[in-house]
């Protein structure tokens, strides 16, 4: 396979334990935990270039580039916006992407080994909160050499760890992008997350979380669980010109009593079937939860401009104007309690029909935003 000349080309995961005690919202201690990461470009003498990406809910450290040039090979899931040239450019950025604890991706989670019982955490990896990943990504940029990033990116819930970093290490965020995200989910969010998690402890195989130990996998409940949520991810307009009511199998003539199937069933089966090849399950209740639980304001006072008033950062707000899991409203929300706190803001809702989704997309004016944005960024001892 030929890897195109604007790819940061064949990458590598790197695997970091650190040692430093990490203290959780929970109360518990990871006293070392691995993170994975990539990164894509290089650090500048004055290590003032460095860019986080956060990862959403079922995305993890492979955002650029290709782990082999192997026919059919795929690249990261933002390899539209990160290389050389791009909106996120690695001739002018050094890009780091982790993927969070709590995660199945070979970071700390629960498919990993609790090195106190020698055996899969599963079940018992401890309750997460944002601040939590947040202080981990801080550890790694520690051992990086990263004081303060010159951007920190996020679409969706990684949006939200955006967010918490400029409210915890505001004097370690210069600029900040929150694409397609909110402040804290609506309650249609949270129903929409516990029939997910209902879907998985559902499956006779979830056996109370300890599948793994059992070698037994609940792939229908979490295939269940993630075509449920990738519902919430489409738009109306999107699934009728995709799909419409086309079927994939079986006929309205009478006389023929093949079953049917209409596209959009088979398109959403598909995608929980190879979800639930890929993603572990405990991982998947984990997060939902703490998406659940988010609320950046909750410690002040409710209020979202007292929370902004911390943050110290420039920030670019993103929605999509067909997005109903993260609406337009949600970033008015953002961009108004940042203007309510005089925080430096800039703002654009892109049109189009791609719904939630659109954040991971090549949108000609999302992409012209964000590198309007980034281009704009000074580093080599800029501001």
């Amino acid at each position: 396979m030929t890897i195109p000349a604007d790819s940061v080309g064949l990458v590598t995961p790197q695997r970091v334990t650190i040692d430093t005690p990490l203290l959780l919202s929970c109360g518990e201690t990871l006293n070392s935990y691995d993170l994975v990461y990539e990164t894509y470009g290089e650090l500048n003498p004055e290590k003032d270039n460095a860019v986080l990406i956060c990862h959403a809910l079922s995305g993890h450290h492979h955002a650029a580039g290709y782990h082999s040039n192997a026919e059919g090979e795929k690249p990261g899931w933002w390899e539209s916006c990160i290389g050389p040239g791009k909106a996120i450019d690695t001739n002018k950025f050094f890009v780091v992407v982790p993927n969070n604890i709590g995660g199945c991706h070979g970071t700390s989670g629960p498919n990993t080994i609790n090195p106190k019982t020698g055996k899969v955490w599963g079940p018992d990896f401890p309750k997460l909160r944002f601040r939590d990943w947040v202080n981990s990504q801080a550890q790694l940029a520690d051992l990086l050499g990263i004081d303060a990033w010159a951007a920190i990116v996020g679409g969706s819930l990684g949006g939200m760890q955006a967010m918490r970093w400029s409210l915890e290490y505001p004097d370690r965020v210069r600029h900040c992008l929150l694409i397609a995200t909110a402040m804290n989910l609506t309650p249609q969010n949270i129903a929409f997350n516990e029939l997910a998690r209902r879907a998985i402890v559902a499956d006779p195989n979830f056996a109370d979380g300890w599948f793994l130990e059992k070698d037994v996998s609940p792939v229908r409940g979490l295939a269940l669980a993630r075509m449920i949520g990738h519902v919430t991810y489409l738009s109306q307009n999107q699934m009728e010109e995709r799909f419409g009511r086309e079927l994939r199998e079986g006929s309205f003539e009478r006389g023929i009593n093949s079953p049917i199937q209409f596209e959009i069933e088979s398109y959403l089966n598909y995608k929980g079937d190879r979800f639930a090849e890929e993603f572990d399950a405990n991982t998947y209740i984990l997060i939902t939860r703490m998406l659940d639980v988010f609320d950046l304001a909750r410690e002040y006072d409710h209020d979202p401009v007292k929370a902004f008033s911390r943050a110290r950062a420039k920030f670019l707000v993103v929605s999509f104007s067909t997005d109903w899991r993260f609406s337009p409203e949600r970033s008015y929300e953002i961009v108004n309690a940042l203007v309510g706190a005089n925080r430096d803001v800039s703002y654009v809702n892109i049109d189009t029909h791609l719904g939630h989704d659109g954040f991971l997309s090549p949108i000609p004016r999302y992409v012209d935003a964000l590198s309007s944005y980034l281009g704009n960024i000074s580093c080599g001892g800029g501001q």
